[in-house]
């Protein structure tokens, strides 16, 4: 009789299972595309600070690391967009892909201000922000 007990049963009790098994992992999956296709619709959150001498445009950007980022300053706004990638992580299977990928992000700075875009300077800190320094052109009287 060695040997009978490493038998798994195939009856329709153990289909059923892997049926509910695989529906289950399936919607997981859905969802959790779904959950990453609003936050990449969703613009960037961000905040603006203003000193005498320039503004200071602080995105949330958890994951980001220096390349993914692209800042430009167009129409009185500094635009992002952020393309992030998934580390692959050995023994490790995706279940949950929640995430967004594609981020973007505008914020709109006063019209009336004159900046000098040309000595920006963009920092992806350690805490997950963007922060864009936006120096003011200063104009002699």
């Amino acid at each position: 009789m060695s040997g009978f007990g490493d038998e798994v049963p195939s009856g329709p009790a153990t289909r059923l299972k892997e049926f509910g098994e695989s529906i289950a992992e399936s919607t997981v999956e859905r969802v959790g595309r779904g959950v990453s296709r609003i936050q990449e619709e969703r613009p960037l959150p961000y905040d603006v600070l203003e000193s005498n001498d320039a503004y200071l445009i602080v995105f949330d950007a958890p994951g980001v690391r220096r390349q993914d980022v692209q800042v430009r300053f167009l129409d009185s706004e500094v635009k992002v967009r952020i393309d992030r990638f998934r580390d692959f992580h050995e023994g490790f299977e995706m279940r949950f892909p929640g995430r967004g990928l594609a981020l973007d992000g505008s914020a709109p700075i006063p019209q009336d201000v004159a900046v000098d875009p040309g000595d920006a300077t963009a920092t992806v800190t350690d805490d997950g922000t963007l922060e864009v320094h936006l120096p003011k052109r200063h104009t002699d009287e």
